[in-house]
């Protein structure tokens, strides 16, 4: 059962990611403006936090992602295959890591790395803009407060639909 909404789950990522990301096969120089960039959520992610890659198809390898998360925000306990590194542009927030024990206040010019497999968690406590430099393909994996694996709808919960348009009398 797992596997199947991990499947479905892995496509939908690949889906939205497609959508919102100018994927580069070549490496070749450019500049990225911030005012070009569109962010958008992911399924897999609460609807507080929008993304955007800057370099890379994360879901085939090493990328460059720009992420974004409204103040409050929380990405609950989880792990990633790859290793990966986060780099504070704007607001502040704190990452905790479950095996040390350890939570750590982060803001702009901070550097977080994060080994593969480490369980961790981010909050954002103040309107946050930060790079994530993924050695590897992108996943990210739920668990709970034992550190078994959960479902991503057990963690995410879908966004709400807009209301509809009253009816005309």
């Amino acid at each position: 059962m797992i596997s199947v909404r991990r499947l479905a789950v892995t496509a939908a990522v690949v889906m939205g990611m497609a959508l919102c990301a100018l994927a580069q096969d070549a490496p070749k120089p450019g500049v990225v403006s911030a005012a070009s960039t569109k962010l958008a959520p992911l399924p897999v992610f609460p609807s507080c936090l929008t993304l955007a890659p800057q370099r890379g198809d994360p879901f085939k390898g090493p990328a460059v992602i720009l992420i974004k998360m409204t103040s409050g925000c929380q990405v609950v306990w989880h792990w990633h295959t790859a290793n990966e590194a986060l780099m504070m542009v704007s607001g502040k927030g704190k990452v905790e890591m479950r095996d040390e024990g350890s939570s750590s206040p982060v803001a702009p010019g901070d550097y977080v790395y994060l080994p593969g497999k480490h369980v961790h968690q981010f909050t954002c406590s103040a309107a946050c803009t930060f790079f994530d430099v993924t050695e590897g393909v992108f996943d990210i994996h739920y668990v709970d407060k034992d550190g078994k694996e959960i479902p991503v709808d057990q963690v995410v919960k879908p966004a709400a639909k807009p209301a509809g348009k009253p009816a005309k009398k």
